[in-house]
């Protein structure tokens, strides 16, 4: 296979399996922690109003989410992509961040710790990290 077409089928399968993984825990957390009462997980407004009465668990959980997705990501195309691995790897990290400040912004009321936590440690460090054990 041309290494060029290598790269993209890498980078592709780097973003779907950082969704899954994303979404999969984050379904999981609605399973095992359910939101505070009152809230409707698909109302951006109704997360603001009650993001205060969220459990420090119930906020850790999405940074795991998003942490261990973008992880997968940076795993899965540095271990497929026939060339430059650690750049591809970090991309997917760049392109995961901008949905976690997309989020951030959607959600300006959470604490700002978890803002910190999340855009710092979530996303480029551990596409880096998941490069890293990618590797071939």
């Amino acid at each position: 296979m041309h290494p060029v077409l290598r790269n993209i089928l890498a980078v592709l399968a780097g973003i779907v399996a950082g969704w899954i993984v994303n979404m999969g825990l984050i379904m999981l957390t609605a399973k095992l922690m359910p939101p505070p009462a009152g809230v409707d997980v698909n109302d951006i407004a109704s997360i603001n109003a009650h993001i205060h009465e969220y459990s420090f668990a119930q906020l850790l959980m999405p940074f795991l989410a998003h942490a261990l997705g973008t992880f997968a990501a940076g795993f899965v195309v540095a271990r497929f992509a026939a060339s430059r691995q650690l750049v591809l790897a970090l991309a997917l990290g760049v392109f995961f961040l901008l949905g976690g400040i997309a989020a951030v912004s959607m959600i300006p009321n959470a604490p700002l710790w978890f803002d910190v936590l999340d855009l710092v440690v979530a996303y480029l460090p551990m596409a880096w990290l998941g490069a890293r054990l990618g590797f071939k």
